[in-house]
């Protein structure tokens, strides 16, 4: 009964982390929902008795992409405000 609980309420927290992010205006958030469903995701796969794919899951889906991706989003916030890295000023 508690195992059928739990995977009742991992399903319910996958669809809610993914409705996040697909909703989400911001960003930032978004990404952050991202890597914490990618990790739900992860523990899906342990409970499915899989757990080099929950291992892969982690270190690529909800590490090394979010990562990545706050990268990105970092970069779009600095060509939001105006400023860019890259440009020079002008003398």
């Amino acid at each position: 009964m508690a195992e059928w609980l739990l995977d009742v309420l991992l399903v319910i927290a996958l669809l809610v982390t993914a409705g996040s992010v697909l909703w989400s205006r911001d960003l930032f958030r978004a990404v952050v929902f991202f890597i914490a469903f990618g990790l739900l995701m992860a523990l899906a796969w342990v409970r499915l008795h899989a757990p080099d794919v929950a291992l892969a899951e982690a270190a690529i889906g909800a590490g090394l992409t979010g990562v990545l991706l706050l990268d990105a989003a970092r970069h779009l916030s600095n060509g939001k405000s105006g400023g860019d890295d890259n440009k020079e000023e002008p003398s």
